[in-house]
């Protein structure tokens, strides 16, 4: 009899106690990156090459690297798909502009091309509300620096978005 009722004690002690940390515990709010978004991001991107007679690739990533949205504009390589891709996981992988790692690789850091997915071509920007990375979008299909300007021009919409 002893022995049944320790063993139930115990059951309400670690009872109460999952019930004193459930009750305190609360789920974090977090920003996501919606595909409403993220076809803004594309359009604000894709309208940068349009007006600069530019065909790319335009991927876009959610937080977790996921893609969200593809665009493949008319005209484009189909190796710049992947190549987009790889560069928003860079990014969103990293939380930071690809084109930190060619600078680095340019300067003579090898040693980065030993980081998994590390993309030394500019390009992959991640998308950011504050400090949060919602996700990033990669750019492949012109030079590394147009892409990165391409790419550019999408992430400024999360930094409009911000400002109001």
């Amino acid at each position: 009899m002893k022995k049944t009722i320790g063993q139930c004690g115990r059951l309400v002690i670690a009872s109460l106690a999952i019930s004193l940390v459930a009750s305190t515990a609360e789920l974090a709010t977090k920003k996501v990156l919606t595909l409403s978004v993220a076809k803004e991001v594309a359009a604000a991107a894709e309208a940068h090459a349009v007006k600069n007679q530019w065909n790319v690739v335009i991927a876009i990533l959610d937080d977790g690297g996921n893609l969200l949205y593809l665009e493949r504009m008319d005209g484009t390589q189909i190796g710049s798909i992947e190549v987009a891709i790889k560069k928003a996981e860079a990014a969103v992988s990293y939380r930071r502009p690809t084109k930190v790692f060619g600078d680095a690789l340019a300067k003579g850091a090898t040693a980065l091309l030993a980081l998994p997915g590390a993309l030394p071509f500019e390009g992959g920007i991640p998308l950011k509300s504050g400090d949060d990375v919602l996700g990033a979008i990669g750019v492949s299909g012109v030079t590394a620096q147009q892409d990165g300007m391409i790419a550019q021009a999408g992430a400024d919409v999360l930094t409009a978005k911000d400002g109001q």
